[in-house]
């Protein structure tokens, strides 16, 4: 298994369509970056959020999601409140080869104001676009930013094919449409 570099992400982008919108370049220039970067492409996080509250007292269960375990809201950043959690969704929609898995991961800039983005894993053949986890933990509201870098996804691809693909197994979150995807059995 190799890590691919921005060459083949760009080949695999344009001619596979294995990200959309895709960014060839890095943009950097008074935003978060996003786009395309020397071994793998930072994602960017579209304008919808759910942040999850506890102003119901709600339980947040993984097989019945309360919608009063969260509130929605669209712009063009998001606060989420300390110590609490959002869930959002990528801009770019991708679509996975069979032989390549891909990591997503939180970008340092978000870190280091205690920011954490669950590491994801984006298996062979899965497609759509990403729900993404975030954390705030520390003791102040933290601002995210909408069309803007949020996590870098890293492709890694094998020797050979695997044997059954994440669209083989009819997975769960299979071709997520360009909205958050709460939990599903």
């Amino acid at each position: 298994m190799s890590i691919k570099s921005d060459r083949w992400i760009r080949k695999m982008s344009l001619e596979a369509e294995m990200i959309s919108p895709f960014v060839e370049d890095q943009v950097r220039e008074g935003v978060v970056s996003y786009g395309l970067s020397s071994y793998g492409y930072d994602m960017r996080v579209a304008d919808e959020f759910k942040v999850f509250t506890n102003i119901h007292n709600a339980v947040v269960d993984p097989k019945a999601i309360d919608n009063q375990a969260f509130v929605e809201i669209v712009g063009d950043h998001c606060l989420i409140p300390p110590n609490s959690f959002a869930l959002a969704r990528s801009v770019e929609r991708f679509k996975i080869p069979r032989d390549v898995l891909c990591v997503v991961l939180g970008k340092s800039t978000y870190a280091r104001c205690g920011i954490i983005i669950n590491v994801t894993p984006l298996e062979p053949e899965w497609e759509g676009h990403v729900t993404i986890e975030i954390s705030n933990t520390t003791p102040l509201p933290a601002k995210i930013y909408a069309n803007e870098g949020l996590c870098q996804v890293l492709f890694y691809q094998s020797d050979e094919p695997c044997q059954t693909s994440y669209a083989d197994k009819s997975g769960k979150y299979n071709k997520q449409p360009a909205q958050i995807v709460l939990p599903r059995l």
